[in-house]
This record gives structure tokens, C-alpha cells and sequence, in this order.
């Protein structure tokens, strides 16, 4: 991503300061000694400050008007909320500078506690969210997760991982597999009862304070799959579940899911496949957006999930007939090519 010029992010920082000084002194009444400070780590075009004044502390996002719109996190942020879903407090924004005043949750994420307690008991609690998450309002920033976005979602993997990142070009063979993949996962997907999905319910955006969990970047929220959210936590690419949990999560999951008539006439069992062949597509996606990160974006930090989000792919693929090219081409192809570029880089 080219950053701005030196002139454009002075300006950019002046309009930060004036945003942030003008809705301090209104919040507080007072005219407050500030700093602020830039909060590192997100996988987007956003920006994050942790703003502090004397007797106060936020967050504020930054999303510059030429690299996207706040508008769907101040409307989704309401749908949320009025869902009865634990979303941080949104205090002053600013539609056309792209500026959003939020509470400051901390820097603890639901990875952080999992890392130094090991208690996955936090999982139970999430997994109850999901079928309020599924029937929140529909909202006109949702869009349909139909056929072609998700065959373009799955293609980032070829396009940004396989032809950008290694230079890689698929036989003929390979292609006639590949297109066949898609269109199978594709049609597993869109042929489950469609729900609102978060879409990216995973551990670094469950966010821990003193007043609980609490769920973040909600913007890019969708109508789709009613497994994708319960993969998205619980096949996480940056944590991995011990393989016990895992299966009681998962059966949990489908209870949660079935008991708020979520899952009509679908079997446990058939659960289980759909939710395999989302997760076949949420990782596919998931890697190659990793490599896109890197080489569009300027950000190397999410490489090395690249590994352990294909790991994932080979279990799924392995339990497939259909789908043993992939895991043999994966294991003999593909990921000796990526250890060599990890290790190089």
C-alpha cells in the first residue's frame, strides 16, 4: 500500500490532532493535556491511536477517505449493539475525514488469554453469541456472500499466494482440480441456510476489560453460511484448539446453532461436512490473503500463519475423496516451496 507523502501525512496528523482536541474538550470539559500514540497490528487499511488525556483514555480510527468508508462501522456498530452483542462504545466520528472516537478496550484479545491461562472455557461463552449474532437486522452494508464472492475470496490463494508470492503456475491438471474445488466449495456454501455472519469471529477480535468480551472489526460483516462464524473461531489461523476441546466446541456450536432453529433438518453429521468445506474456503482465502498482506500492503507480520492455515487445509482436504489432490499437492508441492521462501525471508 504507498504511503502518503511527507506533506499529506502532516496534514493527515493536524486533522487528527483538531478532531481529537475538539471531541475531548466536549466529552470532558476540560481542556486536557493529550498524546497520541499509534497502535500497531491490524491486517487493514485502518489506523489506530490510542488517545490519553489527563483524567480519560480512547481509541481513535483513522480511515483516510481515499482508502475506504466509516460508514458501515458507525451503522453496523448500532446494529450490533441493538442485537444485544458487547461492541465498543463509539463516542464522535466524523463521516467525511474518515475519523472514529471509541472506547479504549485494552490490548487484551481472547489469543492473549488463551497464550498464559489455557483456559478455553471463554469458548462456551462465545459460541452463545453466535445465534445472535445470525439473526441480527439485516442491514444494507451486508452484502450477499453469493457464489461469486466467495469463488473470488477462494481465488486470492491463487492469484496473491501461488502466481505473486511464488511465482507459482498450475498445470493443466491442477487448474481443471482447482476449478472444480471452487465450484464444490461454492456450492456447499451457498446451499446452507444463510445467516448474518461476522465474518471475522476469530481470536484476535474478541477483545478482553473489565467489562467483559467484547467483539471488533464487525465492519465487513455479511449474509452467509451459517458454519462460517463457528469456523472462524473455533479453526482460528492463529490459534489452534487441542483436538478434545475442539470436538466438544464443535458439537456446541451446532447446539447452540440447531437449538435457535438456525439449522433446519441438518444433521449433526451433515453439520460437520459443511462445516469442513467452509473451513476448506475460509483458509484457502485466509492464506492467501496473508501473502497479499505482505507483498501489497508492506506487512511480513502475518507470514508466518501461512504454515499452520495450510495444515488446516491438509487435515480438511485428507477427509475428502474428492479432495485427496489437494492435500498430496499441498504437502509435495506447495508447502516445500513455502518453507524455503519463509526461510529466505
Amino acid at each position: 500500500m504507498a504511503s502518503l507523502t511527507p506533506t499529506l501525512a502532516l496534514q493527515r496528523k493536524e486533522q487528527r490532532i483538531r478532531f481529537v482536541e475538539t471531541h475531548i474538550k466536549q466529552l470532558n470539559q476540560a481542556d486536557d493535556e493529550l498524546t497520541i500514540s499509534a497502535i500497531t497490528g491490524d491486517a487493514s487499511f485502518r489506523l489506530y491511536f490510542r488517545v490519553r488525556a489527563t483524567q480519560s483514555q480512547y481509541v481513535l480510527m483513522d480511515v483516510p477517505p481515499d482508502k475506504g468508508s466509516i460508514e458501515a462501522f458507525i451503522h453496523l456498530n448500532h446494529v450490533f449493539s441493538q442485537g444485544g452483542l458487547a461492541v465498543p462504545e463509539i463516542f464522535a466520528f466524523d463521516t467525511e475525514l474518515g475519523f472514529v472516537l471509541l472506547e479504549d478496550l485494552g490490548s487484551v484479545h481472547l489469543a492473549d488469554i488463551i497464550a498464559q491461562q489455557g483456559d478455553y472455557r471463554y469458548y462456551s461463552e462465545l459460541l452463545a453469541w453466535l445465534p445472535q449474532i445470525a439473526t441480527l437486522e439485516v442491514s444494507k452494508w451486508m452484502n450477499t456472500y453469493d457464489a461469486p464472492f466467495i469463488e473470488q475470496e477462494i481465488n486470492i490463494f491463487k492469484s496473491w499466494l501461488l502466481e505473486s508470492w511464488l511465482g507459482y503456475r498450475c498445470s493443466p491438471e491442477v487448474t481443471r482440480n482447482w476449478q472444480l474445488l471452487v465450484s464444490r466449495l461454492s456450492e456447499s456454501m451457498i446451499t446452507q441456510p444463510q445467516v448474518v455472519m461476522h465474518r471475522d469471529f476469530h481470536s484476535r477480535n474478541i477483545m478482553y476489560s473489565q467489562a467483559g468480551g467484547r467483539l471488533i472489526d464487525y465492519q465487513d460483516a455479511v449474509v452467509g453460511p451459517v458454519c462460517y462464524d463457528a469456523v472462524s473461531l473455533l479453526k482460528d489461523c492463529y490459534l489452534k484448539l487441542p483436538s478434545q476441546q475442539f470436538e466438544q466446541l464443535k458439537r456446541e456450536s451446532y447446539q447452540h446453532l440447531a437449538d435457535a432453529g438456525l439449522l433446519p433438518d441438518m444433521s449433526f453429521a451433515q453439520y460437520v461436512e459443511s462445516f469442513n468445506l467452509t473451513g476448506l474456503q475460509r483458509h484457502l482465502k485466509a492464506a492467501g490473503i496473508f501473502a497479499r498482506l505482505h507483498l501489497r500492503d508492506g506487512k511480513p507480520g502475518y507470514l508466518p500463519s501461512i504454515l499452520p492455515t495450510l495444515n488446516y487445509i491438509v487435515e480438511t482436504a485428507e477427509m475428502f475423496t474428492e479432495f485427496q489432490w489437494l492435500a498430496t499437492w499441498l504437502q509435495s508441492e506447495i508447502i516445500p516451496m513455502i518453507e524455503k521462501k519463509l526461510t529466505e525471508s
